[in-house]
């Protein structure tokens, strides 16, 4: 079997198989991500698996998806003696504790919901088959999906090894789908764009998405169990880069801020359609960056910003920073050089250096195109005078 989408039939019923496991996609509502997961890692990772084989064009009407056993195994990297006892205890604890938590807010309105997620599992030992039934109440959250749901790629999760690393990679991917839709398709200020790439997470808040209130009470250890480690996987094993930074209110920690990179993925939306022109389109849109990306990172300007300290290291290694410094920045920055000499260039990005606010990360190359912007009108004013 060579795609996901030819899946096998087997005494009737299409097996969804792993095959190409790159191309398969999860799919939830917001709330749902937003939950409370009451779980440990191996039934959130089960769960997050039979998601992935939801078709939500056509959801069974039954609630019911058909999973292969051998390929379960695989996605949990399951190859000893006692992987069917260990599967049997992960289902028997799925049923007996694992539950989200929803919380659904409309004005000053909260609705909270409890919802053990999977209702049903079936199996045997003389073929492939693993039966998963949803529990309908969940379903909504699965297949109604018109707005207010993040998609994000199952390959992602595979690695993660901590059921923290799996909620905050699905909470960061929820925020950073938001950055990039508002940013192709408007709608927001630059600054609330900003702030989808860099959102920011009370303690509290926190605490209660990771089901921690009680638990890692000094910071340090809540640090390293439910930010530090998963964020550590995260980086390593998914398409994220992730740093972040306490804000202290008084002596406490208040909130965090994350900062949400994206790493490059060629072709990284293939998966949604098979038409060779728009496949093309996408491969000659990715060249086009790169080699955007490659010319900024060579560009002299680069060096000037780097030593203005207007540009960090993480900055330079952003394809889309660098890439937007090179198209809609360095320009700007040639038809200054031609009015006022390398000198005058400098002299700008030096008064930039001094205005920028150093501590909101925000949308380099817009704040920098804006500042140029601005100060080539002066100067072809001041030129006409």
């Amino acid at each position: 079997m060579n795609s996901i989408n030819k899946n096998e039939l087997i005494d009737n019923k299409q097996v969804m198989h792993l095959k190409e496991i790159n191309k398969r996609k999860v799919a939830e509502h917001n709330d749902l991500i937003s939950s409370v997961a009451k779980m440990d890692k191996t039934p959130l990772k089960m769960f997050e698996l039979a998601v992935s084989a939801i078709d939500t064009e056509n959801p069974p009407k039954d609630n019911i998806v058909y999973l292969s056993k051998k390929e379960l195994f695989s996605f949990f990297k399951v190859d000893n003696s006692n992987k069917y006892s260990r599967f049997r205890k992960a289902i028997k604890k799925m049923h007996e504790q694992a539950y989200f938590e929803i919380r659904e807010l409309s004005g000053k309105k909260c609705e909270m919901k409890s919802i053990s997620p999977i209702t049903y599992a079936e199996w045997n030992n003389y073929n492939d088959i693993v039966t998963i039934e949803f529990n309908h109440r969940i379903m909504p959250y699965l297949i109604d999906l018109k707005q207010n749901f993040t998609q994000y790629a199952l390959s992602d999760v595979v690695e993660l090894k901590s059921k923290y690393s799996i909620i905050l990679y699905k909470w960061l991917s929820m925020s950073y789908n938001q950055f990039e839709y508002y940013s192709s398709k408007g709608g927001r200020r630059d600054d609330q764009i900003e702030e989808y790439r860099n959102p920011s997470i009370s303690m509290e808040e926190l605490r209660r998405l990771t089901n921690t209130t009680e638990d890692y009470q000094r910071f340090t250890n809540f640090s390293k169990k439910v930010l530090d480690i998963p964020l550590s996987e995260i980086n390593e094993h998914t398409h994220f880069n992730v740093t972040y930074d306490k804000i202290r209110k008084g002596r406490a920690i208040d909130s965090i801020v994350f900062h949400i990179t994206k790493k490059f993925v060629a072709d990284d939306n293939s998966y949604k359609q098979d038409d060779p022109a728009y496949l093309a389109e996408k491969e000659q849109k990715t060249a086009d960056q790169i080699q955007l990306f490659v010319d900024g990172t060579q560009s002299r300007y680069t060096k000037i910003l780097r030593d203005k300290w207007v540009l960090s290291a993480e900055d330079t290694t952003d394809i889309p920073t660098m890439a937007g410094l090179q198209k809609n920045v360095y320009p700007l920055y040639d038809e200054l050089e031609s009015l006022r000499g390398l000198n005058g260039v400098k002299d700008h990005i030096s008064y930039v250096a001094d205005k920028k606010e150093g501590t909101t990360k925000r949308n380099i190359a817009k704040y920098l195109k804006k500042a140029i912007e601005q100060y080539l009108v002066t100067v072809k004013i001041q030129d006409q005078s």
